[in-house]
């Protein structure tokens, strides 16, 4: 049986085809903020987005999420990142109600849903070659609760996904997808870790920035994601509740 979020192929039982899930390098986990520090050379190193304009961007659902890839040079860079680190999709976890949704918990306090957005290492060829390297990869994740319509989602949320509803179907958006819309909060204050893919294959490969504002999407977007299907099945709650930090760090990038 393949990987999935039922009762019967959820989290819990991953392990049982992929062996790292119990490692010491996993995600998502709770963050604390009363037990993070501010790391100063964080807050002297702003983190460098560089987003291009994305073509009527392809969007998939994939049967446990929607997709979006990139095919621009979007970058990032600075921050906790050595290097320079390429978009190549992005995607969201959502929860089948507003209160729960996303990977990340703030003190065990979920958001509607988690919007990530993954990068690679250009010191690798791809993101093939870079998915299972200890530096491959780098995802921005942001907190979303429900408010006020997000414009820079609104071409995937109100014009696209309604005909991708059936797993596997793939639709071009209409219209030019401006990536940088996408990221309307304060990316001066974020915390970091390292960890791991959220999904199976669950790499140990992924430098975490988890930012500490949400951003908001309008109660139709988030309807809009939980509409789409796997089988007969709505895709809801797909999101993997937090393992332990055990003796990692987590840094802030600002003082609490």
């Amino acid at each position: 049986m393949s990987w999935g979020y039922g009762n019967d192929n959820g989290p819990c039982t991953w392990c049982n085809q992929f062996p790292i899930a119990n490692g010491k390098r996993q995600s998502p986990i709770d963050i604390c903020p009363d037990k993070i520090t501010c790391d100063q050379q964080l807050a002297n190193s702003p983190l460098v987005v560089k987003y291009e304009k994305e073509p009527k961007a392809e969007a998939m659902n994939t049967g446990k999420s929607v997709k979006v890839q990139a095919t621009k040079a979007s970058e990032i860079s600075g921050g906790p990142l050595t290097g320079t680190y390429r978009l190549e999709q992005f995607h969201f976890h959502w929860g089948a109600d507003d209160n729960k949704g996303s990977e990340h918990t703030i003190d065990g306090k979920m958001y509607a849903a988690e919007l990530h957005l993954v990068h690679y290492n250009t010191k690798y060829a791809n993101f093939g070659e870079a998915v299972d390297k200890p530096d491959g990869l780098a995802v921005f994740g942001f907190f979303i609760k429900p408010g006020a319509k997000h414009v820079g989602m609104k071409e995937l949320t109100d014009n696209t996904l309604c005909s991708i509803t059936a797993e596997g179907k793939t639709c071009n958006m209409p219209c030019d997808l401006d990536m940088a819309s996408l990221l309307n909060s304060d990316l001066t204050k974020y915390w970091t870790y390292l960890g791991s893919l959220t999904t199976p294959p669950l790499y140990e490969s992924v430098t975490w920035i988890v930012f500490q504002d949400p951003i908001e999407m309008s109660n139709d977007q988030l309807q809009a994601l939980r509409n789409l299907k796997c089988g007969s099945n709505f895709i809801v709650d797909n999101y993997r509740p937090p393992v332990p930090l055990g003796d990692r760090t987590v840094r802030a990038s600002f003082k609490n």
